[in-house]
C-alpha cells in the first residue's frame, strides 16, 4: 500500500504516530551507534562529491516514508558525513559535545522547545538566563551584562555592534533603528589586523561598511600598531567611535592587547567590543588567563559554545553592559506578541532571532554536569594537545612551526628542505588538498602574512595524544608523496 494511501485510509495524524513507533526502535539502534562510533569514523569520507550524486533527484510525489526516508539519510551520511565532532577535526575552530550536552540537545529537538518569550517555553527561558549567568561566573564578567544565545559568534558579533551602533547613534543624539544611518556621516571603526571575517561581514550588514573600518597593524600577520591607533583617536577628538578588540586570531591563537586597548578606549569615548569567539576561554585556566585579562570592563563581549565548551551547535552568546541599547535595537512588538512591559522575559525583543531553539538545553545541562572545574579541564587538555603537537613538529625533519604556540592552534607547513618560500606555498597548498581528499583528518590550510601554513585548532575533549601523532606522521606521508 503506497504511503498516500494509507494515509487517506488512516488519517496523516494517526500515519504519523505510527511512524514514530517505529522510528523509536530504528533511533534508538541509529544514534546509539553514531555516539559509540565517533572516535572511530573517518574525517571526511573520501569521495562524498560521487556519493552525494543520489541527492540529485526530482522531488517524489508521494514518497516512500520516514523509516525508508531515515535509512537513506543514514547512508548517505555514512559516505559522505564529515565527522565535526571527532577526534581527528581540527578544521575552523571547532569543539565536540560534552556527553551532557549531547542527551540534552537531543531532548531539546524531542521536546520541540522554543524560546522566543517565556509563555512558550518557561522551562527553556528560564534555563538560558540561568545559563548566561553561569557563563558570566566562568568568563569573570559582569553579572550585570545582559547575555543572549543565538547561532553562533557572528550573529553574537551582530548583536553587540548592533547595541554598539545605537550607542553610537544616541551620542550622537539620534536612534539608529530608527532613523537609520543616511546622511548622517561614518561611524568610526578601529581594530587590529586581527579582526576576524566574520565582524566584517556584520558590519557590512549594519551598514557601516568593510571598507570604513580601519586596522592598524604593525607587520604583515596583523598584530596592532598600538602607536597607530592611540594617535587616530587622539584625532578624533572624544568623538564616539567603536573599537573591537580580538581575542583569539584564528591563524596562530594570538590575542590583541586586550587590556592595553581596553583602558586606551577609556581615555577616548569608544564602545569597547571585544570579540572572544574562542580565546574568552583562556579565562577558565590560570595558565593562559592573562591574554584577557580585564576584560570585564568591555561594553560587549562574544563567544562560541560549540567551539570550547563543546556544546553541539549551533551555540553562540552575546553579552552587553547596557540593557536597554539591546532593547532599543532590536524592539519587536505586535498586539499578538508579550508586551514591552511584559515582567516575564522575552528573549526573542533583546536579540535578531524570534523562533528561537533550545540552546539553553545543551549549555545549562554541560555547566551543571561538570561545573567550572570539568571546563577548566577541557581547555587545559587542549593547551596541552597543542603543546604535544608543537613538539611533534619540532622534532620532525620535514615540519616547521610559524608561530609561537600560545593558545590552541598550532601554525605549521611541511618543509623538506631546499625549497624557496614560494614553492613551499605552493607546495603546501596541494599538501592540504590531498589531507583532505585523504579522509583521515580534517585541517585547512591559511595564511599568515605571504605564507601559507596548516592551522590545526584543538578545542575538543575527544582528541588524543595519539591522535595528534598520526596527523604528523599523516602530514609527511602525503607531503612526502608530492615530492
Amino acid at each position: 500500500m503506497g504511503v498516500r494511501k494509507r494515509m487517506k485510509d488512516q488519517g496523516i495524524g494517526n500515519e504519523f504516530r505510527s511512524e514514530m513507533e517505529s522510528l523509536i526502535e530504528q533511533l534508538q539502534e541509529a544514534l546509539a551507534d553514531a555516539i559509540r562510533s565517533t572516535d572511530d569514523r573517518p574525517a571526511l569520507p573520501p569521495d562524498a562529491d560521487a556519493a552525494l550524486q543520489e541527492l540529485s533527484e526530482p522531488l517524489p510525489h508521494e514518497g516512500c516514508g520516514a523509516l525508508q526516508s531515515i535509512k537513506k539519510l543514514l547512508e548517505l551520511n555514512a559516505k559522505a558525513g564529515a565527522n565535526t565532532g571527532g577526534p581527528k577535526c581540527f578544521h575552523f575552530v571547532m569543539g565536540g559535545s560534552t556527553p551532557a550536552s549531547l542527551a540534552a540537545d537531543l531532548l531539546a529537538t524531542a521536546y520541540e522547545t522554543v524560546t522566543y518569550a517565556w509563555i512558550v517555553s518557561p522551562v527553556g527561558v528560564r534555563m538560558e538566563i540561568q545559563a548566561l549567568n553561569w557563563l558570566k561566573e566562568m568568563f569573570g564578567l559582569p553579572a550585570s551584562m545582559t547575555g543572549i544565545m543565538v547561532t553562533g559568534a557572528t550573529m553574537a558579533n551582530f548583536v553587540c555592534l548592533a547595541a554598539a551602533r545605537q550607542w553610537w547613534g544616541e551620542q550622537h543624539g539620534f536612534d539608529v533603528s530608527e532613523t537609520g544611518l543616511a546622511g548622517v556621516g561614518q561611524m568610526p571603526v578601529l581594530t587590529s589586523g586581527f579582526v576576524h571575517a566574520s565582524t566584517l561581514k556584520v558590519l557590512a550588514l549594519q551598514g557601516v561598511g568593510r571598507a570604513n573600518i580601519q586596522q592598524f597593524c604593525r607587520d604583515d600577520f596583523g598584530r596592532l600598531d598600538y602607536p597607530a591607533m592611540e594617535t587616530a583617536l587622539q584625532e578624533l577628538d572624544d568623538q564616539p567611535a567603536l573599537m573591537i578588540v580580538n581575542a583569539g586570531e584564528v591563524n596562530a591563537g594570538e590575542f590583541d592587547p586586550v587590556s592595553d586597548m581596553i583602558h586606551l578606549a577609556r581615555r577616548h569615548n569608544c564602545w569597547v567590543h571585544v570579540d572572544g569567539a574562542f580565546g574568552l576561554f583562556a579565562r577558565v585556566s590560570p595558565r593562559v588567563s592573562h591574554f584577557v585579562e580585564d576584560v570585564e570592563l568591555a561594553d560587549s563581549v562574544t563567544v562560541d559554545g560549540h567551539k570550547w565548551l563543546n556544546v553541539p551547535f549551533d551555540s553562540g552568546y552575546a553579552f552587553v553592559r547596557d540593557h536597554g541599547l539591546m532593547s532599543r535595537a532590536f524592539r519587536y512588538t505586535a498586539d499578538y506578541l508579550p508586551p514591552v512591559d511584559d515582567p516575564r522575559p522575552t528573549l526573542g525583543a533583546i536579540g535578531p532571532e524570534s523562533s528561537r531553539r533550545a540552546r539553553s538545553f545543551a549549555v545549562w545541562a554541560t555547566l551543571k554536569a561538570y561545573g567550572r572545574e570539568g571546563h577548566r579541564l577541557i581547555v587545559e587538555h587542549c593547551l596541552d594537545i597543542a603543546q604535544h603537537f608543537a613538539a611533534q613538529v619540532r622534532d620532525s625533519n620535514s615540519l616547521e612551526l610559524m608561530a609561537s604556540v600560545t593558545l590552541n592552534i598550532v601554525a605549521f607547513r611541511f618543509n623538506p628542505g631546499g625549497l624557496e618560500d614560494e614553492e613551499l606555498d605552493k607546495l603546501n597548498q596541494k599538501l592540504g588538498e590531498s589531507v583532505l581528499a585523504d579522509g583521515r583528518f580534517l585541517v585547512g590550510t591559511s595564511k599568515i602574512g605571504a605564507r601559507t601554513i596548516f592551522r590545526p585548532a584543538f578545542s575538543n575533549w575527544r582528541t588524543r595524544e595519539q591522535d595528534v601523532e598520526e596527523f604528523s606522521r599523516v602530514v609527511n606521508e602525503l607531503g612526502q608523496g608530492l615530492l
